[in-house]
């Protein structure tokens, strides 16, 4: 139970908590344990990051949650690896398998071939299937969200990691506006250089100016008193 002091300073915590999600956790678990916790009165977000994900994720912390709309329109930049030779209903490695393809020996060439038309602005639509994650639950389940519309967003830089021959994982990393959805993106490249590719893998490592590399772990987190955790707030400007 918090004493009046206690309360007074959770009352006057203004800012953003920058965490390290780690995979298997939904970004609403951990809104709602970082509350719990520590006896915050308004928690918001800044951001979704999907369970199969890792890396940074923005909490606002009280009157920080005015600025939400600022925080969720930053670029973000990812780090990720996909399965080539691999297409599924989710478009990543959780979906059931649509096609399995070997990956061809001139891919490099052909990924050479079309990376511009992945760069700058790009039209996706979302997959209606989606993998989901249940709370307590080991494994991931296919969910039916519907037919999405075609969504605009912009790629400032789509980079590939070498291809291992022999292996079918190729590590990426992407900066684009909020929006993207990477494993649809993923997908879209994969139809593009022929033997189609899955999302595997996704780290988010910032949010405009905010980088994971600030963040703290979210099991380090719950480690910390009530006390500990206004050196971690970090206060809201526009300089993204």
């Amino acid at each position: 139970m918090a004493n009046l002091t206690q309360l007074k300073m959770l009352e006057d915590l203004n800012g953003l908590l920058l965490i390290d999600k780690p995979v298997g956790l939904s970004f609403t678990t951990v809104v709602k344990t970082v509350k719990r916790k520590f006896n915050l009165v308004k928690v918001g977000h800044g951001g979704s990051l999907d369970p199969a994900a890792s890396g940074l994720l923005i909490l606002l912390l009280n009157d920080a949650n005015r600025f939400t709309g600022d925080v969720m329109g930053a670029d973000r930049l990812y780090s990720g690896s996909m399965r080539l030779g691999l297409k599924t209903n989710t478009h990543d490695i959780y979906g059931e398998e649509i096609k399995n393809s070997e990956v061809p020996a001139d891919f490099s060439s052909k990924a050479s071939q079309v990376m511009s038309e992945f760069k700058g602005d790009v039209f996706q639509t979302e997959s209606r299937w989606c993998s989901v994650r249940r709370e307590g639950s080991a494994g991931y389940e296919v969910a039916d969200t519907g037919e999405h519309k075609p969504f605009l967003a912009h790629v400032y830089k789509f980079e590939l990691g070498d291809n291992v021959e022999g292996s079918s994982s190729l590590q990426f990393t992407l900066s684009a506006t909020k929006g993207l959805i990477v494993r649809t993106f993923i997908n879209d490249f994969g139809d593009a250089v022929g033997c189609g590719a899955a999302l595997e893998s996704l780290r988010r490592l910032k949010v405009g100016r905010w980088s994971v590399d600030e963040a703290i772990a979210f099991d380090k987190l719950l480690e910390l008193e009530m006390s500990d955790l206004s050196s971690l707030i970090k206060p809201f400007t526009k300089e993204f």
